[in-house]
């Protein structure tokens, strides 16, 4: 850093985490959701390659959906209630959101019970309902995102560094510690996502040093969901 480089204020860092974070987030929605329809279109997706990617998916929205609803979203309100105008808007997809991830890990559920079996009408459902709900979802998600980040990207570099402390903290907490392979391979894929080095900052050093070996794993999945 130069003599003359200022820092860069906690709140930054945390914000463009915080982008990388929904980037993953979005490339998992749009990875699943592409998954569903190739499944449908007849291609060669691995059951359960799927499977295991729509269950870890579900539990990193959800994760990350909580903890922004209940430990980021009121420290901001409380902090910044005239600025926090928008909540409403925010409220209204809420709902639905948790809703369609319920379904998708319903349907996914009786996928992974069933397995697949030419013809089978009951497979021809869930594989229609799974497409249904996972576009549901991405189409949800980039909603709601695309509400938040500028509510974030106005208050979180504003933020005092106190306050900076906890909500990194809830971000950490929020979002499962399972597939290592696919956070750091959609912080890679298909280019390297903004804020990606804040977000390896915060990983356990034991992730850090395998992550050429995680990022394998995850292409060698890509090719079981039948991405080109």
């Amino acid at each position: 850093m130069s003599a003359t480089q200022v820092p860069a204020k906690e709140g930054t860092r945390l914000f463009e985490e915080l982008c990388a974070v929904h980037g993953i987030a979005t490339r998992g929605a749009e990875l699943v959701a592409g998954s569903f329809t190739r499944l449908a279109g007849g291609a060669a997706v691995d059951t359960k390659t799927l499977v295991t990617t729509v269950r870890w998916f579900v539990d990193f929205a959800r994760g990350l959906h909580q903890g922004k609803e209940e430990r980021i979203w009121p420290v901001l309100r409380e902090r910044f209630p005239m600025r926090v105008r928008r909540l409403g808007q925010l409220a209204e997809d809420a709902d639905a959101l948790v809703e369609t991830l319920d379904a998708l890990e319903s349907v996914i559920g009786r996928i992974a019970e069933e397995r697949r079996v030419g013809g089978s009408v009951s497979w021809g459902h869930a594989m229609r309902e799974g497409t249904l709900a996972s576009h549901r979802v991405q189409d949800l998600l980039a909603r709601r995102l695309g509400v938040e980040e500028p509510l974030f990207r106005g208050l979180i570099p504003i933020a005092p560094d106190e306050d900076v402390v906890g909500l990194r903290k809830a971000l950490a907490e929020s979002v499962p510690r399972g597939g290592p392979h696919l956070v750091l391979g959609l912080l890679e894929y298909p280019e390297p996502l903004p804020g990606r080095e804040q977000v390896y900052a915060g990983l356990p050093p034991s992730v850090r040093w395998t992550r050429g070996m995680l990022v394998s794993r995850f292409r060698r999945m890509l090719k079981g969901l039948a991405v080109e």
